[in-house]
């Protein structure tokens, strides 16, 4: 689904209503091994693939906040942009819960739901979606985390 530029009142008439889902990504060691490298976060369950096999999950996992980075790249695909639009910032995080692990070598897409839309002084409009992350062949998801844009409009 691609991003969709409405009318500030069309965007409020989809509050609740899920606005779209990615398509499947693969999660896969080099990606991890470049977060980590980023990061500096070397963790044996993470790039150890022989450490990691003995591990709680039998093989390396993401990281968790390879996850998180990635609802940009999600949101990439998914959004709703009031008109007028000539500036758009990430603005935070309500909540974030990690809730299952993602193995190296697994796909993941978004599930995105418009939780709130709230107008600001300045033409200024705060837009919360609700991101959740699943993990292809699992029930419970990655992730799950509402996340906040800043739109500035004319």
């Amino acid at each position: 689904m691609p991003v969709e530029v409405l009318p500030l009142e069309k965007i409020k008439d989809r509050i609740g209503n899920e606005i779209g889902l990615t398509d499947w990504f693969q999660m896969d060691q080099d990606r991890i091994d470049n977060f980590a490298d980023c990061t500096l976060d070397h963790q044996w369950i993470h790039v150890d693939k022989e450490a990691a096999a003995k591990g709680p999950f039998g093989k390396t996992i993401a990281h968790g906040y390879l996850t998180v980075s990635l609802l940009s790249h999600f949101s990439e695909d998914i959004a709703l942009v009031p008109q007028g639009t000539t500036m758009a910032i990430n603005y935070g995080m309500n909540k974030l819960r990690l809730i299952n692990p993602i193995p190296f070598d697994a796909r993941i897409r978004d599930r995105v739901t418009l939780t709130a839309v709230d107008e600001k002084s300045g033409g200024r409009i705060l837009v919360t979606m609700t991101h959740t992350v699943e993990i292809e062949g699992e029930e419970k998801p990655a992730c799950v985390a509402e996340v906040l844009g800043m739109f500035f409009t004319q």
